[in-house]
């Protein structure tokens, strides 16, 4: 899809396709009411700023879309061993040690026991490894404190799949 495309959508459309990259409503209805934006930099621009006037609630709306990085199976099939590891993923991706699963797994559900929202995070081009330090780096914080570490995460998840969306990123 182009920008002029995503312009020109109908409101409807336009809403469902925000949707798919942040699913806190009251930010879509910003992008959808935004439109039409002038050029990606002043999408994504407006992405953020739209993204920074949200609530708790919002974000924990954004936050439930998200699949669990906690289900061990999951684990085990995102970083298995593979020949066709995408081009833009580091090479470290593509395996992780049972234990490291296991650990990964048990640290999910104890952030999400102790935040009561999942443990979001940038996955994109990070190791299982990779993901359980920054876990264990995140949950002696507060709940403030991740409310906004999982913001920022998110709101970097958004500015990708917009790209996505565009077709600007993989």
């Amino acid at each position: 899809m182009t920008l002029d495309e995503l312009n020109n959508l109908p409101a409807g459309d336009a809403r469902d396709t925000f949707i798919s990259c942040c699913a806190a409503e009251r930010w879509a209805e910003k992008m959808v009411n935004g439109r039409p934006y002038a050029s990606v930099d002043e999408l994504l621009q407006k992405a953020d700023e739209f993204w920074w006037t949200m609530e708790e609630p919002d974000f924990l709306q954004a936050f439930t879309a998200h699949p669990k990085i906690g289900d061990v199976d999951s684990l085990r099939a995102k970083y298995a061993n593979t020949k066709a590891i995408a081009a833009n993923e580091q090479s470290g991706a593509n395996s992780a040690s049972e234990d490291v699963l296991q650990a990964l797994s048990a640290g999910n559900t104890a952030y999400e026991n102790k935040f009561g929202f999942i443990f979001i995070v940038f996955a994109t081009g990070k190791s299982a490894a990779q993901m359980l330090e920054l876990l264990n780096q995140r949950l002696p914080n507060s709940r403030e404190q991740e409310i906004r570490n999982a913001a920022e995460n998110q709101m970097m998840i958004t500015g990708l799949r917009i790209k996505k969306i565009l077709g600007l990123a993989q």
